[in-house]
């Protein structure tokens, strides 16, 4: 078991992650289009046991020869399980692998003051760190974005978990119907006050699927347009620049030091198990690359568990296209890009031999190819959709 409040150092290369998925929440946001579902009574034990099973069959195939570097409990809001349960899954993960006392394990959590008092016991369970759906301060955006708290037990909710966890972070949600980008700078400077090493800052999107979707379909609002929408997205990046955490990723902002290590590993195309609903993988096996999906359904899935079965809805050997596909689309959201040893070992051989050179050379001042390897630059990155289709059509 890892101490809470132990240093996260930089993994050992040789190392997965682990994502542990908790499909429940108190209520639907109308944005969110996650696997998240609202159930009135939960068998937190069936689903503990059932994630152990999980873990347990895992461990067969990847063996006890690697360790774990770190552990993101996710949904959902994994908040509403208790600390006992969180302990078992990660007394489980130390079974099986390594799990050293720099491993990273986080939890999401939302800031209402109920979920906020487990923050002692999901330290004593070994997370150290914490990462908050605060999503606003402001109390009709909070409203607007379906949140069941307050700013004030944001506020709070935050000094607690200063109190309890070495490392933590918070989500906002911008580029709201209505605001202006005086409105947002006002609002995010007030948010750096809490904000210590990392922050988490996501335009709003209208995901088709969610409520917000119906509703903007039916014109009950607007998001901004897009010259608006870049304004937000660059008063973002100066303020956090000025305050010295920088975009290490397109909507992530840390201290050099304080990024999120899990998330590194998506990015960095590194190998992670995913246990739980329609959680992803994955893992290189033997030199191949496995792409895997758990059932989407949590009774469907926690059905296949419980009858002997490993909760697989799918999965599939990586081709080489497609891992090229999917190491360009993960790497080019960092700001360091993909180094050319990462194009060597997932691809075997260098970026010149395997991008189109006239989709480069039309991505001039969007995209860097040297002997670091390849990256977007700040104006790529804001344009990032845009950079990925041409680059990989």
């Amino acid at each position: 078991m890892i101490a809470a409040g132990e240093s996260a150092a930089r993994p050992d290369p040789r190392s997965f992650g682990i994502y542990v998925h908790w499909p429940f929440c108190r209520s639907k946001c109308p944005y969110c289009d996650f696997n998240s579902h609202v159930r009135e009574a939960i068998d937190e034990g069936a689903w503990t046991r059932a994630l152990l099973q999980t873990l347990d069959r895992q461990a067969g195939e990847i063996g006890a020869r690697r360790s774990v570097g770190s552990v993101f409990f996710g949904g959902g809001t994994p908040s509403l399980m208790s600390p006992r349960s969180v302990g078992a899954v990660l007394d489980r993960i130390a079974r099986h692998w390594q799990l050293g006392a720099d491993a990273e394990v986080t939890l999401e959590a939302n800031p209402t003051s109920v979920e906020a008092e487990k923050f002692l016991g999901f330290g004593a369970a070994g997370v150290n760190r914490v990462s908050l759906g605060v999503q606003s301060f402001d109390e009709q955006a909070l409203h607007f974005l379906g949140r069941q708290h307050s700013a004030g037990e944001a506020r709070a909710a935050i000094n607690l978990a200063a109190g309890h966890f070495a490392r933590f972070s918070f989500d906002l949600i911008y580029a709201r119907p209505g605001q202006s980008v005086a409105e947002w700078e006002a609002e995010l400077c007030g948010a750096l006050d809490f904000a210590t090493d990392h922050l988490s800052l996501y335009q709003l999107t209208v995901e088709p699927g969610t409520a917000f979707h119906a509703q903007h379909a039916r014109g009950d609002f607007a998001v901004p347009q897009d010259g608006l929408a870049a304004d937000l997205y660059e008063a973002t990046q100066a303020q956090l620049e000025a305050r010295l955490m920088p975009a290490y990723e397109v909507s992530n902002h840390a201290r050099p030091g304080a990024e999120c290590r899990h998330n590194l590993l998506y990015w960095r195309y590194g190998d992670y198990v995913g246990v739980g609903p329609g959680a992803h993988g994955r893992l290189t096996l033997g030199g191949t690359k496995v792409a895997t999906r758990q059932k989407k359904a949590p009774e469907s899935w926690l059905a296949d568990i419980q009858a002997g079965g490993d909760g697989m809805e799918e999965r599939l050997e990586i081709d080489p296209q497609e891992r090229l596909l999917e190491l360009v689309m993960m790497g080019l959201r960092l700001a360091e890009g993909v180094p050319r040893a990462r194009f060597l070992r997932e691809c075997g051989a260098p970026p010149e031999d395997l991008l189109d050179a006239p989709a480069l050379a039309r991505l001039e001042g969007f995209v860097v190819l040297d002997q670091a390897g390849l990256r977007a630059t700040k104006a790529g990155r804001q344009r990032l959709n845009s950079v990925l289709a041409t680059l990989l059509a």
